[in-house]
């Protein structure tokens, strides 16, 4: 088997730079076998890849797009906790929060952006259980945020 970083480069991907968090906490936790990763925002180079709620000013594809792009964050929590994602057992825990309009019922296509990463990197390890919840509004005016709980 290739290593998870080996395959996110085949998809055209990389971990990046751990995200600064925007209050007190810190990105990700170790407790025995498990990391906690802090809920990660779509930040990409410092910034949001967007704002707004999904429904109104976000499109859902937009949306799948941060996501995908919190799932990389929350990678980027556990390499920075663990040293090697190859340390990874399996991703135990996906939860995906989706600022949405009350009329948006599509959370779960949204989330789908976090777990099919996780999928196509670790396969059958990357299959989870999952939460996607709407919400009236998240931090900074994000449209999507993306938590994880990993077995290593």
């Amino acid at each position: 088997m290739t290593h998870p970083e080996e395959r996110l480069a085949a998809l055209g991907l990389a971990v990046p730079e751990v995200a600064k968090p925007v209050a007190a906490y810190v990105p990700a936790v170790r407790s025995g076998d498990h990391v906690f990763t802090s809920g990660q925002l779509p930040m990409r180079g410092g910034e949001l890849m967007v704002t707004g709620k999904v429904g109104g000013e976000v499109d859902p594809e937009e949306a799948r797009a941060c996501a995908q792009q919190c799932a990389l964050n929350a990678l980027a929590a556990v390499k920075a906790e663990l040293g090697d994602l190859a340390l990874v057992k399996r991703i135990v825990k996906v939860v995906v929060f989706v600022a949405s309009t009350p009329d948006f019922t599509g959370q779960p296509q949204v989330a789908n952006g976090a777990s099919e990463l996780f999928g196509q990197v670790f396969g059958d390890a990357g299959v989870h259980a999952r939460s996607a919840v709407g919400v009236p509004v998240l931090p900074l005016d994000s449209p999507v945020e993306v938590e994880i709980v990993v077995e290593v």
